[in-house]
């Protein structure tokens, strides 16, 4: 038996060329990010997977083909690194560096705010990522804190940029005009549909961040959609007692509601407090070959340069090196208990209960909690009735076979509000506590 656990592993996965796909990281509209390993050298890697029919439908292709090949040539210490393009009849992979340090905000979560100096190291790290990529045209437009990662040094790592915003057109003025990021760190202009700087939108969204990282919580906070952007509108807070005088007044030239007016990014890499222990990055220069991205996107659409997935239907063997990048620094002693005080946009929990009946159970729980259920091999889809702050909620839920007769299940919000998620999961568990297994209980 403990040999079908490991031997199974190959067999048991799907597999993109030399790439071979593990659990999904993280979902959106247009895209899915799934972790994944080199075979040939057994590097750890992110695989952001693009649909190919969204894709077109929205026309965005030469969009996404300009974007990536830019973030190709982009080589910063604080972003997270694209390696290769390919395709396959369906679909579009980015294949992207793999960060395991977690999440930035995940180190308020103990304390409750980081002290000023750490907050403003990191603060440096994100400015001078943001001024670079916006130096060569690339703007994020949803800075947010799932965004900013961590490596294994602590160094801050920023994903998506220039990849956030494929859905988004830049117009004949110049300016973008779709409504996008997470309503508490966007700036009003954004909000307000008439069209928006890109630089400094980015800027305010940093500025949203530096508070949250020395406050420990948001400037603009509302259950209120209409109340919270009223706030934004009018750039209504106040800073803590706690911050420095020089810190609260950067802060508020950063949250400056006029555009006209607002700090620039130029400005603020100028002013004291920021520049305090500043230390620039090191740049490590490069080769880079396009020749990937152009063979994806050539209009001949060449199947010489396509690869294939191979999938078996039963449920994906986590490997231990896999196990322990789930488990936030390496502490293998949290990885299957959830955080009562942690809003997370994921969690999960294991059990010894055969595969099939964890599914069932699952279905039998969310449905009379209002949720519609979609199944497919050892995937769930559960998709909420009602409309909550961000819309419907969308919960993804997957079966890993981590040890023989002991399964991972992992529960993901991928739509609607984290919130809300959190207080689905709390209700879901208490349905699921027969088949969920404790720390410390033997393994048959």
């Amino acid at each position: 038996m403990a040999s079908r656990a490991s031997s199974g592993a190959n067999s048991s996965r799907t597999r993109v060329g030399k790439y071979e796909l593990g659990r999904t990281l993280g979902e959106g509209t247009f895209a899915k990010v799934k972790f994944a390993r080199n075979v040939d050298t057994g590097e750890n890697v992110a695989i952001k997977i693009l649909d190919k029919e969204k894709v077109l439908k929205h026309k965005m292709i030469s969009q996404i083909k300009r974007e990536i090949s830019t973030m190709k040539l982009i080589r910063h210490p604080n972003v997270i690194r694209m390696h290769e393009v390919m395709a396959s009849k369906t679909k579009i992979y980015i294949v992207l560096e793999f960060v395991n340090g977690g999440e930035l905000f995940d180190k308020i979560a103990s304390s409750g705010r980081m002290k000023e100096d750490d907050a403003r190291k990191y603060f440096q790290q994100l400015i001078n990522t943001v001024d670079y990529c916006h130096s060569r045209g690339v703007f994020h437009r949803d800075l947010k804190p799932e965004n900013l990662l961590l490596d294994a040094s602590g160094n801050l790592k920023v994903s998506d940029f220039g990849l956030s915003a494929l859905p988004q057109q830049v117009r004949e003025d110049g300016l973008l005009h779709t409504t996008c990021g997470t309503p508490n760190y966007v700036a009003p202009e954004v909000i307000n549909n008439k069209g928006y700087d890109g630089a400094k939108a980015d800027l305010w969204s940093c500025g949203v961040i530096l508070f949250v990282l020395m406050a420990g919580y948001l400037p603009f906070e509302d259950s209120n959609l209409v109340t919270l952007y009223k706030k934004i509108f009018k750039a209504e807070f106040t800073c803590p007692p706690w911050f420095s005088t020089s810190a609260k007044k950067l802060i508020k030239r950063i949250l400056d509601p006029n555009t006209v007016t607002r700090i620039k990014i130029s400005e603020v890499i100028e002013n004291e407090w920021f520049k305090k222990g500043y230390k620039p990055p090191v740049f490590h220069s490069a080769d880079v070959s396009l020749d990937d991205v152009d063979a994806v996107f050539s209009e001949s659409g060449n199947s010489g340069n396509l690869v294939v997935e191979r999938r078996e239907e039963k449920p994906v063997t986590m490997n231990a090196f896999e196990l322990i990048s789930t488990s936030q620094g390496l502490n293998l002693g949290t990885l299957f208990e959830k955080q009562m005080q942690l809003v997370k946009r994921e969690t999960r929990f294991a059990s010894k209960r055969p595969a099939n009946e964890i599914i069932s159970k699952i279905e039998e729980v969310a449905t009379p909690l209002g949720f519609d259920v979609k199944k497919k091999n050892y995937k769930m889809k559960l998709q909420g009735s009602k409309t909550g702050r961000k819309g419907h909620l969308s919960v993804a839920t997957e079966v890993f076979e981590v040890a023989p007769s002991l399964y991972m299940v992992e529960l993901r919000k991928s739509g609607g509000d984290t919130l809300e998620f959190h207080n689905f999961y709390n209700n879901i568990t208490t349905g699921l506590k027969d088949i969920m297994w404790k720390a410390g209980e033997e393994l048959k």
